[in-house]
């Protein structure tokens, strides 16, 4: 009986990897069921109860309905697109301290990118590249900007906060990381040197560059296309399928069968790994942010000062959020959407969110060393503080 069974979830793990499509119906009718379920229960309970499920229903729906379609989808593909079509042994091997410094730096302050990498993959490619010789420079740039500049992550910022947010975040992050890595190596660079003798990664080789450049370009151009509100709707959506006709012609005469193949693998990983947790996490959010007034947020982070740009960046630094989960607990429970959370208190968080957490600074620690560790959090703590604190204030002038 106890092999059967285990033959029969095997076989069934199998039918369900290789119908995909099936799979995401059966979870998206259980979806239904789950919320039919508890509006009955709702109806039986406590007004309490009643109220903060239904803020999490509704900050779920909000989240969804406008995010998902025109946002999510898009930047989907293209991440499964950087983690296809991108070899990370190519952009690694640029991080040795033997390296010119302008070409490490610049590498690694956008890798975050190039790979598409979370709080949860950065620290085992980060161990890698440390482990193997690489300048501990470079190597905080990009553990610092893997997940800063996680490529959903800033675009979902921008079309969920605004902008001006997500401009702010892309671009501080970009300038942080190449500080972050500078003043480590300065502190520590008698390491930098004894490092710089090691190998890294080998080159691989492929297609022109050209065409990645192009079809990455397409790509954000829909994603572009479709978030903007400047444009009716209808505009919208032509100029997006025109664009998708451009991005199917290059994949089937630049691209083989296989990396087609792989690309769409890749974006369906992604999807599993990520969309759960982010309609969990907003549901989440959504019941928290019932519990907690902008009254309570409002005193701490709710100006442009420097304490309040400091304590967003200590409560980022701790927080462990998943990845994109960031956006709808800044938007909600920290209420930056209801305007109890200032503009500068917000970039701080979503630059030092993230790149740190405490499960994060325990694995850093046993890489690191506590000085380095130590060193590396406050830096980026700092960093975030200032960075919040010019952006919240020239929000308030402009």
């Amino acid at each position: 009986m106890a092999r059967f069974m285990e033959r029969f979830t095997q076989s069934a793990r199998e039918w369900l990897i290789e119908n995909r499509w099936v799979t995401l119906a059966f979870i998206a009718s259980l979806v239904v069921v789950l919320l039919y379920l508890i509006g009955q229960l709702t109806s039986y309970s406590p007004p309490v109860f009643e109220d903060s499920v239904g803020s999490g229903v509704s900050t779920l729906g909000s989240y969804l309905s406008e995010h998902v379609i025109t946002c999510l989808i898009p930047a989907f593909f293209i991440a499964g697109g950087i983690s296809a079509f991108v070899s990370q042994a190519s952009v690694l091997k640029y991080f040795s301290a033997r390296t010119k410094k302008y070409v490490s730096y610049s590498i690694a302050s956008v890798s975050g990118v190039i790979l598409a990498v979370c709080s949860c993959t950065v620290i085992p490619l980060f161990t890698g590249i440390y482990k193997r010789g690489a300048g501990i420079g470079p190597s905080t740039t990009f553990l610092f900007a893997g997940p800063a500049i996680n490529v959903l992550a800033i675009f979902y910022t921008a079309s969920a906060l605004g902008y001006d947010l997500g401009i702010a975040r892309a671009v501080s992050a970009v300038l942080m990381s190449v500080i972050v890595g500078l003043t480590m190596a300065f502190v520590f660079r008698k390491e930098e040197k004894s490092n710089g003798e090691m190998m890294l990664f080998q080159e691989e080789n492929g297609r022109h560059i050209g065409w990645t450049i192009l079809f990455f370009a397409l790509m954000v151009g829909i994603l572009v296309i479709l978030t903007t509100g400047y444009l009716p709707m209808l505009t919208r959506v032509i100029i997006a399928y025109l664009l998708t006709i451009a991005v199917g012609i290059v994949l089937i005469f630049k691209y083989e069968k296989k990396e087609v193949r792989t690309w769409g693998r890749e974006t369906w990983d992604l999807t599993l790994k990520i969309f759960p947790i982010l309609v969990i996490g907003t549901f989440g959010t959504g019941i928290l942010a019932y519990f907690i007034p902008p009254d309570i947020i409002s005193p701490l982070m709710g100006s442009n000062s420097i304490f309040s740009t400091f304590i967003a960046s200590v409560i980022g630094a701790i927080l462990y959020m998943p990845t994109l989960l960031e956006v709808p607990i800044i938007g909600e429970i920290f209420g930056y959407s209801s305007g109890a959370m200032s503009p500068g208190a917000a970039l701080s968080l979503l630059l030092a969110g993230p790149s740190l957490s405490l499960p994060n600074m325990i694995v850093i620690t046993k890489v690191m060393g506590i000085k380095r560790t130590g060193v590396y959090v406050v830096t980026v703590v700092i960093l975030s503080t200032i960075a919040g604190f010019i952006y919240g204030n020239m929000m308030a002038i402009f």
